[in-house]
């Protein structure tokens, strides 16, 4: 799904979010309620191409995990409802490549001490960082975090890897790094909710929203 750049977004008077929001945030982009459905379509679409392979889900934290949490119960529920039994693993490493909204030079990648569960099977990435054309300004402005990730990821030998993201950010320096299945491609911005933050915060916010300079001023460390 493509948002475009003029898209205008919803009104947050539509919506309920936390009160301690009020004033910091721009407009919702996208709802809840169409990330939940968008996230159950992508669950049918890895069900269909993974066959009959068990599969390691590795959790990119902690922007990752309500992604990761909401497609892993779909894929099971799906399992459940089908002739095929899905075993999923789910494993967790963190990246952290921001300072306040800035990108910083050096990503670090912490957990995930333990990949060797990884070798010859299926593992799919799961990722809400705001993949851009792409992946997340460092994380990936460039694609580098993508594929220093990915070069950890393949030194245990998988049989297969691949990476769902939910977002795709459009920017005017695409690296030709597209993920396997995502959930929306949206404008350069920066937003927040749904496990995505702003310095810790916004993560309690269940719409994905962009923030304003007041919320980027009154959360800046």
């Amino acid at each position: 799904i493509q948002i475009s750049d003029d898209w205008p977004g919803y009104s947050l008077d539509l919506f309920t979010y936390p009160q301690h929001y009020y004033g910091d945030l721009e407009y919702v982009l996208i709802p809840h309620g169409i990330i939940v459905d968008r996230t159950e379509r992508l669950a049918k679409d890895i069900m269909q191409d993974i066959g009959d392979n068990d599969i390691v889900v590795l959790c990119v934290l902690k922007g990752g995990y309500k992604f990761c949490a909401d497609l892993v119960e779909h894929i099971k529920n799906l399992s459940r409802n089908s002739e095929r039994f899905i075993s999923m693993k789910v494993d967790f490493v963190r990246l952290k490549s921001y300072h306040n909204d800035q990108s910083m030079q050096d990503m670090q990648i912490m957990g995930g001490d333990d990949l060797s569960k990884l070798t010859g099977k299926v593992s799919f990435l799961c990722v809400l960082l705001t993949l851009f054309f792409l992946f997340y300004k460092d994380i990936v402005g460039t694609g580098r975090t993508m594929k220093v990730l990915l070069n950890n990821i393949e030194k245990y030998k998988p049989k297969m890897i691949k990476v769902a993201s939910l977002l795709v950010k459009r920017t005017s320096r695409p690296d030709g790094y597209r993920p396997d299945y995502y959930g929306f491609e949206i404008p350069d911005l920066f937003v927040v909710g749904y496990a995505l933050d702003y310095n810790e915060h916004f993560r309690d916010l269940n719409h994905i929203c962009v923030i304003n300079d007041h919320g980027k001023t009154k959360y800046r460390v």
